[in-house]
């Protein structure tokens, strides 16, 4: 074969070959933009996923953007959760929920999704309502009860609150849990007067009489008890008397300034074996509550009843409400005074006596301004 057959053979396979590495050439340039477009799409798809599925400004109607109640039963699958929030309207994709809670886990984050109750918004991107199931912020259920409550209140409040039956509250508070709470008096019939009053916050899941009379018994244990524990040596009352006798105090003193006085009454007249004489143990007995307009009647007040401190000397058989921190205290340092008798004026304040004389021209004054109508 000559050289100009060699040459024109090579030549020619050069031309077939040019075209090749041409394609190729090209494919490699048009990969980056192939990746560029795919990444674009797959943030764009990421950024609508993740976002609220309700904004504010597309907001019509506020109702429309109140929280939704979602619970996540125990063991729920994160997959399971996902597809929950995604047909509540809470997030845009199940897809993108399993995403974010495999991101979440590679983290090696601590805990994971837990169950309860929860108020999620539609108006929250998908990361922060992971955020709060993963770290379990459930609803919160926050009840208060004022000093001076009995059962019998705290379980119609709780019933009108929605919580549970006044008559479930009622039959958990007369199961005494002593093997929890080994302080508490021995012989209780119920748990009237160790309910602290106060201000709680129960996990939604978790609102029930037990839960609630727990979470009450537990705040009297570290509140209460202690004040006792400390005071002991210096009180002849028992622990069950002190609170009983709490509970009067609180009934009766309205007025802050005049609590030690009427700690004090009470204590000398048990001292020197008086009867308390106090109107609210007979409220108590007889379930009523005495008004300015409507006292209490002879009749009444001459009904028997172990509650009666008209009728029996000393201390009714339990508490008759909830008393507070400032009448414990107040009824393990009492006012060292000479006074026995009060009389409420219906504002508030009362009129003190030292004798049976000067109390009955103190109760005469106050009815006469009642019937004036001052």
């Amino acid at each position: 074969m000559s050289k100009e057959q060699l040459t024109k053979g090579s030549a020619r396979e050069g031309q077939k070959k040019s075209p090749k590495v041409s394609k190729w050439l090209f494919y490699l340039a048009l990969l980056p933009a192939i990746w560029g477009v795919c990444a674009w799409q797959g943030w764009a798809w990421w950024s609508w996923a993740s976002a609220p599925p309700k904004t504010a400004a597309e907001s019509t109607s506020p109702s429309k953007d109140a929280a939704v109640s979602i619970q996540i039963p125990p063991g729920t699958s994160s997959q399971k959760i996902g597809q929950d929030l995604e047909a509540a309207g809470l997030i845009r994709s199940a897809g993108a929920w399993n995403m974010w809670a495999r991101w979440l886990t590679m983290q090696n984050r601590d805990g994971g999704f837990k169950a309860g109750t929860y108020q999620l918004s539609p108006t929250q991107p998908l990361s922060a309502v992971a955020e709060k199931i993963w770290k379990g912020e459930v609803v919160q259920q926050s009840f208060t009860i004022p000093e001076g409550w009995s059962l019998q209140q705290m379980s119609t409040y709780f019933e009108a609150q929605g919580f549970f039956p006044a008559k479930d509250f009622m039959a958990a508070a007369s199961q005494v849990p002593y093997a929890d709470y080994p302080w508490l008096p021995s012989g209780l019939p119920h748990l009237e007067g160790f309910l602290y009053p106060d201000t709680y916050q129960l996990d939604g899941d978790a609102v029930s009489p037990q839960a609630v009379i727990k979470q009450m018994l537990g705040r009297f244990e570290r509140i209460a008890l202690p004040v006792f524990q400390k005071n002991q040596n210096n009180t002849k009352l028992s622990l069950k008397e002190w609170v009983t006798l709490a509970s009067i105090v609180e009934k009766e003193a309205v007025v802050a300034s005049e609590r030690h006085r009427i700690a004090g009454v009470f204590t000398s007249r048990l001292n020197k074996g008086m009867k308390l004489g106090s109107d609210p143990t007979v409220e108590y007995a007889l379930g009523i509550r005495q008004t300015k307009e409507k006292p209490l009647t002879f009749k009444q007040v001459e009904t028997p009843s172990p509650y009666n401190t008209y009728m029996n000397v000393g201390l009714p058989p339990t508490p008759i409400a909830a008393p507070g921190i400032a009448s414990l205290e107040a009824t393990l340092a009492p006012e060292n005074t000479e006074y026995l008798y009060f009389m409420a004026r219906y504002d508030g304040t009362h009129i003190f006596s030292r004798t049976q004389a000067e109390h009955d021209a103190a109760v005469a004054q106050v009815d006469q301004k009642v019937r004036s109508g001052q």
